[in-house]
């Protein structure tokens, strides 16, 4: 029930967004909203939280939280919808053999910026995932996920050999349709090197994001460091107005 509380708080503030409600792009503090839709301040709170996870609206301190004006003129930019495809899925390798090599696989204490990102509390555990992606037997990208083990109590070393998110839909029922992805180049790292095979004075690509299951519950925090050869890439976005 508290799930359906706060994605309806979430989906009525997207619509008084889009319908320019909000003077001077500024939200009400979590006390109105919590007074207007009659509804805890922790259910405010998630609904807001989502939201600047997704990149919709910021919060200034000392301000309030206030509506990104990129997402008015580009709601696209904003909504990663599709199939239930990874990020490697949208890198173009046509009939390339594509490998997974897996790194390091710990169950950990959520972090303070984890217990944020992810929705958990102070005694939430998460999986902690290195793996390295390969096309071809050459690795391309180093890979470094968190997901809470409540959403996924039975996720072993031998599952997240393969896709992860394939095995999320045929065995638990659930789809990953969502991300909000931040794409920047970096100098490369040691690790970099030894595990992309790049040189020295070589760059490589950074990817890094949230990824949001169909019922907005974000699911994983990812860290992706890929060559820089393999940075195209592409993304399958649609443009359809929101429900």
């Amino acid at each position: 029930m508290a799930d359906l509380v706060y994605r309806s708080v979430m989906r009525d503030i997207k619509q008084k967004i889009l319908a320019n409600e909000y003077q001077g792009m500024r939200l009400p503090d979590e006390r109105s909203l919590s007074t207007s839709y009659q509804v805890s301040r922790s259910s405010i709170k998630r609904a807001l939280g989502v939201l600047a996870q997704q990149g919709i609206i910021f919060k200034k301190r000392g301000s309030g939280t206030f509506i990104n004006p990129l997402y008015l003129k580009n709601r696209s930019l904003f909504r990663y919808e599709g199939s239930n495809v990874g990020v490697t899925d949208s890198f173009k390798f046509g009939d390339h053999k594509q490998g997974i090599r897996l790194i390091d696989y710990q169950v950990v204490p959520a972090s303070t910026d984890l217990q944020q990102d992810l929705f958990l509390d102070d005694n939430d555990f998460v999986y902690k995932i290195r793996r390295l992606r390969l096309v071809d037997d050459q690795p391309f990208m180093i890979e470094t996920g968190y997901i809470p083990i409540k959403i996924t109590p039975t996720l072993s070393p031998a599952i997240v050999k393969s896709s992860i998110f394939n095995y999320l839909e045929n065995a638990k029922g659930k789809r990953v349709t969502k991300s909000f992805m931040s794409i920047s180049v970096a100098p490369s790292k040691i690790e970099d090197q030894r595990l992309l095979k790049l040189k020295p004075n070589e760059p490589v690509g950074i990817m890094e994001g949230v990824f949001f299951l169909d019922d907005g519950t974000p699911f994983e925090v990812s860290n992706m460091r890929v060559h820089y050869k393999y940075m195209k890439y592409s993304t399958f976005v649609n443009l359809d107005q929101e429900s």
